[in-house]
């Protein structure tokens, strides 16, 4: 089983560019991990020539991780009349990344659903009208209402999800809150699995003011924890082709030292990276 590191955008990991104060660049970011999660897709989705020349900045093997559209997640809350219809926008995503398709370079897209999303008739139908306007497009589905992977829920959701040939994303989260859903890690696709690691502050997941999106990923992994991870993905049954781990843990940078951490704890040799610069200094 081939094992896969990615970050959640590229620009904010100063770690990589020996803590330097300005945005790191996609060819600098692939001179140590093979995939990226890209974010910017949520709120709008990319032109064609953007995702033409991020592939002129990557190695070959360099693969990316699209976030859907928010529009293709539901996340509008009744602004939808403002947008075209449904199958347009979808038809629209596809074209934007059909280069990275086309070159073999799209491990998934990423369909994090929100929290008002929940396990209701609706919204299975929902998940089936986007296995139909997506076609055969890799797809990953994340979701955060605890309905889906509740006792005796979980199971069959896992099982729509192999039928509906989805990647069922594990996220790694604070646990004890009431808006929080439960580690999950189970094999629903025979090409992908994928673990998302939000960081585990309790406190900052549910903060009530405006800086709630930064408290909430304020977490660095120990040393215990990561190894803690390890073994679970070196223990996944049935093995899928590939696992991929992405950390989303980065309010204060601390995704890409964890990542790094994680690759050492691990063992793991990316190939074919862009070539680094002569001065490397120690990450750790």
């Amino acid at each position: 089983m081939k094992v896969s590191l990615g970050l959640t955008t590229w620009s904010e990991h100063p770690a990589l560019i020996d803590g330097a104060h300005r945005p790191v660049k996609l060819s600098e970011y692939a001179q140590y991990l093979p995939t990226v999660e890209v974010d910017t897709s949520f709120y709008a989705i990319p032109r064609q020539t953007t995702v033409i020349k991020w592939l002129a900045e990557v190695p070959a093997n360099f693969q990316f991780i699209m976030k859907a559209n928010r529009a293709m997640t539901k996340h509008l809350n009744g602004f939808a009349d403002q947008q075209p219809p449904l199958a347009d926008v979808f038809a629209q995503y596809r074209e934007a990344i059909a280069p990275l398709t086309a070159a073999g370079q799209l491990k998934t897209i990423l369909f994090q659903f929100p929290p008002y999303f929940t396990a209701v008739p609706a919204n299975i139908d929902y998940l089936q009208t986007v296995r139909r306007l997506m076609g055969s497009l890799p797809i990953a589905v994340e979701f955060r209402h605890a309905s889906w992977l509740a006792h005796g829920v979980a199971g069959p959701t896992a099982a729509f999800c192999r039928d509906m040939g989805f990647t069922l994303v594990a996220a790694d989260e604070p646990h004890t809150t009431a808006t929080s859903i439960p580690f999950y890690l189970r094999t629903t696709s025979p090409a992908l699995a994928m673990i998302r690691l939000h960081g585990r502050n309790v406190t900052g997941w549910n903060h009530p003011g405006k800086e709630w999106r930064q408290r909430r990923t304020l977490y660095r992994y120990s040393k215990q924890e990561l190894t803690g991870l390890a073994k679970l993905i070196q223990n996944l049954t049935p093995q899928p082709e590939e696992i991929t781990v992405i950390f989303n843990n980065n309010s204060a940078r601390d995704a890409a030292p964890n990542a790094l951490q994680l690759q050492k704890i691990m063992g793991l040799h990316f190939e074919g990276l862009n070539k680094r610069p002569p001065k490397q200094l120690s990450l750790f």
